[in-house]
Formats: C-alpha cells, structure tokens, sequence
C-alpha cells in the first residue's frame, strides 16, 4: 500500500477470489463456473454488428434488458434493478441500509464481510449450526440489513420459503436481502414474496446458471421503492454501469431461458452423481442445492486433498477458516470432468492406504 492510501482502508481485508493458475490446463473446479457455453443466439449477439456501436455510451437504464427480465419473471419493470455483476448489487445494499449494522451467516459469501468494512458497517456474523444449517431464529427482531445466501456458499444448504417468511415478519423495519446465486440449481427463490413484502431484496445473477460469469451481470427485485434506492446510488457512482455487449447478452440470455434451465438440470444430475460416488469412498457431503458440493473425508484433511487434486490437474476450493478447514468446496463441471475428479480422489486415496 501506498502512504497515500485512506487510512480508513489500512486493516481492510480483500476478498480473495478462487485461483486462476496459467500454468498448465486445469480441470477448473474451483469458482462455481459454468460447464456449458452460453447459449446460441448470445454468442451470435456478440458477433453481431453491435460491437460496432461500442464507440456510444450503453443505455443507463438498461430498458430492453430490465423489460424483458421483467416479462420473464413475471414481474413489473419498476421491480428490476441490473448491475455490473451481483456484486454490485450487495455492495449497494450493504451502502443504503447498513446504517444500523448488518447480520449475516458466520460461514457464507466472503464478500459480506468485506463490504461490511468497506462501508463502515459494524457486522455480526452469526454462527452455523453444527451440521451448517441456519438457525433463523437467531434473525428474529434485529432491526439492523439482514443478509443471506440461499443457498448458501459454501455449503449449499437452503432455507425454506417460510422461513424466509419468518425472518421477514420479524424485522419488518430493515431490509432482508436474499441473495440467491445459485437458486436455479433447486433453490426456492424469494421472488414471488416481494408482492407481499416491502422490506425484501432479492439478488440474482447471470454468471453461474446463465453462463455469463465473464460478462458482469447481476440483477435483483424488489418494491419500486428499494429498486429507486439502488438507481439513485447507480447513477450517483456510474450510470453506464453495464456496457452495451453485455446489455444484449443477458436480453439473448433470457429470451433463450430454456436452454439455460435444462443445463442447470444436466448439472443438478451430475451433482447428485458426483455425492454418490463421494460417498461411497466414505466423504461426508453436505445436502446441496448449487452448483457446488462441500465434502471431506476422515481418511485425508481437505487441504492435502486439495493439493493432491492440484497435483493431478483438478482445482478445487479450500478454505482455511478453521470450522472448514477439512472440507473442500468442489464445483460441478461437465460429466467427464466430474468422473475424471471421482478417479483423482480414488487414486489418491488408494496412494494414501499404501504409504500407512
């Protein structure tokens, strides 16, 4: 850091993204990435004649895109806010409703914890249960922005509608936000709450179901009052927040909705594949609903494996907080891939039975 930094940025702590090693081929396992290309027509639109207006400015208010999301999900274009990636979206909330301090799963996004010092947002950072479910009853009356991941990252474990319901009836004068990533891989999104609900936020993105994590698109709904909020901090940082090639992705996105939804089950299937086979060599698994599976094994710590996988071609995620330190976080990538990653662990588990 230079001597010229804010000194208010000195102790702040970065998130750390998942690795991105150009040393050789990687099997890629390691940032929740899609398997699949993004779909036909999106690829056409970028190819298209459109890259020759990048020179005008993209339209701030994203108006075809927030339409047809809008049409899409059966909602009104006044319930639709879009950004440059989710991320955006939660850095924004984490500014507009953050006075009063924010709440959030001790294990989850790692990102709530740097928005939270980002933003000057004193936090409280709420254990997991032993086997890492939420307890909602530990967000009942916290008059402060509620955050959470459904599912949640990294362990893929979900919260039912009514107990979103919950937390909702019980801080009717804060924001809950529910950021729902990776809802589309058998999540129960929030959505349809919103029409009851005017304390609700909910996030989506585009870069895990939709293919599009290189792209930057983040979106969320909300009541036309929370979705002002967000405009309001938008255009007071960055009105061209989203360019004009990501603008016609996501509208081709969406209007090819279908192929994306039937990859999502092609992963959902490789997913319960992968569980099986994991559990068979003994690895505990918890119940996920993403794109990811969050597994250790009594027989090899989680960072030996992950190092062992490296070894092999295969990154994975570890993470060296202590309460997870055994497991590994382990995204699903195609058929093959997820059977070349089930051989990996079998060999190395062999090697290590031998070297006892």
């Amino acid at each position: 850091m230079s001597k010229f930094l804010s000194q208010k940025y000195f102790t702040l702590e970065e998130y750390v993204p998942g690795e991105q090693p150009r040393d050789k081929k990687y099997i890629k396992l390691n940032t929740n990435e899609s398997p699949y290309p993004p779909s036909p027509g999106v690829i056409e639109a970028i190819n298209s004649d459109a890259v020759r207006d990048l020179r005008l400015y993209s339209d701030p208010e994203s108006r075809l895109l927030k339409t047809t999301i809008a049409e899409n999900y059966g909602v009104s274009f006044e319930n639709v806010y879009v950004a440059n990636g989710s991320d955006d979206i939660l850095n924004f909330a984490f500014m507009a409703y953050g006075d009063k301090g924010v709440v959030y799963p001790a294990i989850s996004y790692g990102f709530y914890s740097v928005f939270a010092k980002l933003n000057g947002i004193t936090p409280e950072e709420i254990p997991l249960e032993k086997d890492f479910s939420i307890d909602i009853r530990k967000y009942f009356n916290k008059n402060k922005l509620i955050c959470i991941a459904n599912p949640n990252a990294p362990t893929g474990i979900t919260l039912s509608l009514q107990e979103i319901r919950q937390i909702l009836d019980t801080n009717p004068d804060n924001i809950v936000l529910i950021d729902e990533a990776y809802v589309d891989f058998g999540g129960e999104s929030a959505l349809p709450l919103i029409q009851e609900y005017n304390n609700l936020l909910v996030v989506q993105t585009f870069s895990k179901s939709r293919s599009m994590a290189g792209a930057r698109l983040g979106f969320a709904f909300g009541n036309k009052e929370i979705i002002a909020d967000l405009e309001k901090l938008k255009y007071s940082t960055n009105p061209y927040n989203i360019n004009r090639l990501t603008q016609i992705a996501g509208v081709k996105a969406i209007e090819e909705n279908s192929y994306y939804m039937d990859n999502c089950k092609e992963i959902i299937e490789t997913r319960e594949f992968t569980v099986s086979a994991l559990k068979e060599m003994g690895f505990y698994v918890t119940n996920s609903k993403a794109n990811f599976i969050f597994a250790k094994s009594d027989k090899i710590s989680g960072e030996s494996l992950y190092i062992k996988l490296k070894e092999k071609g295969i990154l994975v995620r570890h993470f060296s907080k202590k309460e997870i330190t055994d497991f590994n976080r382990i995204t699903i990538g195609s058929k093959e891939e997820m059977e070349s990653l089930v051989k990996a662990i079998g060999d190395i588990l062999k090697q290590g039975e031998k070297s006892k």
